[in-house]
């Protein structure tokens, strides 16, 4: 039974105050949909995986080609899928770095924005020759 205008003002009305009170809260319960959402895509991708292990087996076992080709790619799509459904998402990140606080009390250096484990490398390797001066 669909909801009157009064009902969905309140409940519209309810939403925002919720967003005022504890963004994090709200945050929290946008993020549920998400993940029930990626659990179809991930089950999507492994029925995809599935899918096409067989008609890569039935190609091999058959010797026709384009048989194991359809099956190599629906197994690349299924991964795929199984793969976009395990990212996180902006939103939680964004929300925690727009409050200010960096990770565990760490300052952002320049650095954390490239790739991770060069620039760890790089920083131990500035650290260890400064403190050797």
């Amino acid at each position: 039974m669909p909801l009157s205008e009064h009902e969905q003002r309140l409940l519209e009305q309810m939403e925002q105050a919720l967003y005022a009170e504890d963004p994090k809260f709200a945050t929290s319960l946008r993020s549920a949909r998400a993940v029930k959402a990626s659990r179809g895509r991930a089950a999507l991708g492994v029925l995809a995986l599935l899918a096409g292990l067989g008609l890569l087996v039935a190609g091999v076992a058959t010797t026709v080609i384009a048989l194991g080709v359809v099956g190599f790619v629906a197994m690349l799509f299924g991964c795929v899928a199984i793969y976009s459904a395990f990212q996180t998402r902006g939103d939680a990140p964004a929300a925690e770095g727009a409050e200010g606080a960096a990770p565990q009390g760490k300052a952002p250096s320049a650095n954390d924005q490239g790739s991770g484990f060069m620039n760890r490398m790089e920083d131990r390797w500035r650290r260890r020759s400064e403190d050797g001066q």
